[in-house]
């Protein structure tokens, strides 16, 4: 008895694969010692009761085992496809519609933003929020466009620093961290001071870059903000070499923590001042060499010949979003990850920059602080492997504050009931019916006020709204008039009655930023 209990556990000793030769053995109707396969195990002569008893429990092990590995191979399927996926915004610094390759710019090469293009989709009608910087972030963060959000252009605080949202705003990255996301963002604020109601730690569990608009107008500022310490810099470093490395070791830790992240990345490259190191512009000094002697002015260092400076921006900027593909391969974390990239605004015309010559608004009129298509129309891409197919291009209407709704529902997050913008997963993922926009709808409070809205193929803009609040609407066939230069609205009264219905439909007064007086 003691041997062939010694025996037994012997026996329920073995491997996966010394139990499945053994149950082709006992299964061979022979009664006599046999030999196990290759796992060299001798069984032993039982008697006719005991080998049933063994054979039953062998069949009843190695039931369990396949049974244990299927619920595994069920359990990892299941938890890779309900992991909930990482989000990537890369809002570019007044970068026009022409400005990347994939688009239509011929004078330098975005390599890597192409690629989100050729392994993603591309937009062709997508706008910002707005058409200055505060305002854009104030309407992607709440999903809100400026008729409704809170702030609607650039209002200043001192020391440093805009005017906050209140305490209360509901905002991306807040509904994403009830999901359970890590949320960080690394770049330029502009919709809080330090220490306000609206300081970016109240809304993300992690910042490093600029917290005020003015201070970004250097890249060699003297601070940045981590959180909410103040790291003082010598005023010669790059700020925005140290914003991107902070974005990519936010990405590391957040998968370090197998914890789904939304990284915010509102990078200032290309605003105002052509700042860059001269390993970027040294290759476009030969090629740009008629603007060699042009000194570009803004704040911090002077810059001469702007234009290979601007280029070399760029450069640096694509540059670091192949270091973020990278990354996101290295983890093994493409498949999971959505990355999009957008613009704030249309091109700018400060620090010596030359839209014109760059042909940065492509066939677009009108630039940064314009309601014309070149002031707020912006490139917008979109890659996921395995999700969005690759290659494709839409036409949807699509803006801004529609990134909330999109990224709530990829997140499982809540949507609140308040937004103006419309999911566009249908468009992204190629499934389902796609939502469809029937207006999109602008105000801006500087340069006399105007304001704007697209109705399919009909573009409206009023203009100078603070001397006369019943400025006629002019009008544009988009279709047939994408520069927006024949004026068509004599000729179409009902449009334009349309169109004005809108605007007044669309428009929610603030004293803050009042549309068509003076405000606080």
């Amino acid at each position: 008895m003691k041997s062939e209990v010694g025996q037994s556990k012997k026996f329920w000793r073995f491997d996966r694969g010394a139990i499945n030769d053994f149950l082709v053995i006992i299964w061979d109707g022979h009664s006599r010692p046999l030999l196990s396969g290759p796992s060299g195990i001798r069984l032993l002569s039982y008697s006719p009761r005991k080998r049933i008893f063994m054979r039953c429990r062998a069949l009843l092990t190695s039931l369990l085992i396949v049974f244990a590995a299927v619920v595994s191979t069920g359990v990892r399927e299941a938890s890779a496809a309900d992991a909930k996926p990482n989000l990537i915004y890369i809002l570019l610094d007044d970068a026009g519609y022409g400005d990347l390759s994939c688009y239509c710019q011929k004078h330098f090469r975005t390599p890597n933003i192409d690629r989100l293009s050729t392994e993603g989709l591309r937009f062709t009608d997508h706008y910002s929020g707005s058409t200055v910087c505060a305002s854009t972030r104030c309407s992607l963060m709440t999903g809100l466009h400026t008729g409704h959000c809170v702030v609607r252009g650039n209002r200043e605080v001192k020391p440093e620093g805009q005017a906050p949202m209140p305490a209360d705003t509901v905002t991306l990255p807040r509904l994403l961290a009830k999901a359970g996301y890590a949320t960080g963002m690394f770049g330029k604020w502009g919709l809080g001071a330090p220490g306000s109601t609206s300081d970016p730690m109240e809304h993300f569990t992690r910042f490093y870059g600029y917290n005020c608009q003015r201070e970004a107008h250097t890249y060699y500022p003297g601070h940045l903000w981590s959180d909410r310490t103040k790291v003082e810099l010598d005023g010669h470093t790059y700020s925005h070499d140290l914003i991107a490395k902070a974005a990519l070791d936010f990405i590391r830790d957040s998968h370090q923590r197998q914890q789904p992240f939304f990284c915010y990345l509102p990078v200032t490259i290309p605003h105002a001042a052509m700042h860059v190191p001269e390993d970027d512009a040294a290759p476009f000094r030969k090629q740009f060499a008629q603007f060699e002697d042009k000194i570009g002015k803004y704040r911090g260092p002077q810059v001469k010949n702007p234009a290979a400076a601007f280029a070399g921006m760029m450069t640096r900027l694509d540059r670091n979003v192949g270091q973020l593909l990278n990354l996101l391969a290295e983890l093994k974390i493409d498949e999971n990850t959505l990355v999009m990239l957008s613009s704030d605004n249309g091109p700018h015309r400060e620090g010596g920059h030359m839209p014109d010559f760059f042909d940065s608004n492509g066939p677009l009129r009108g630039h940064k602080r314009d309601l014309y298509e070149g002031g707020i129309r912006a490139p917008l891409i979109a890659r996921w492997p395995g999700k969005i197919a690759a290659g494709r291009t839409t036409d949807l209407m699509s803006a801004h504050w529609d990134t909330l709704p999109t990224f709530c529902e990829l997140a499982g997050a809540q949507t609140p009931a308040k937004t103006d913008g419309i999911s566009m997963v249908p468009t992204l993922l190629g499934k389902g019916d796609q939502r469809q926009h029937e207006t999109l709808y602008w105000e801006f409070t500087e340069r006399g006020s105007s304001q704007a809205v697209r109705m399919g193929r009909w573009k409206g803009v009023r203009t100078n709204l603070k001397k006369n609040p019943d400025a006629p609407l002019e009008l544009y066939d988009l279709e047939a008039d994408l520069g927006e230069t024949k004026n068509i609205a004599d000729a179409q009264p009902d449009v334009v009655k349309m169109l004005n219905d809108a605007l007044k439909a669309e428009h929610a007064e603030s004293e803050t930023f009042p549309l068509f007086g003076k405000g606080k």
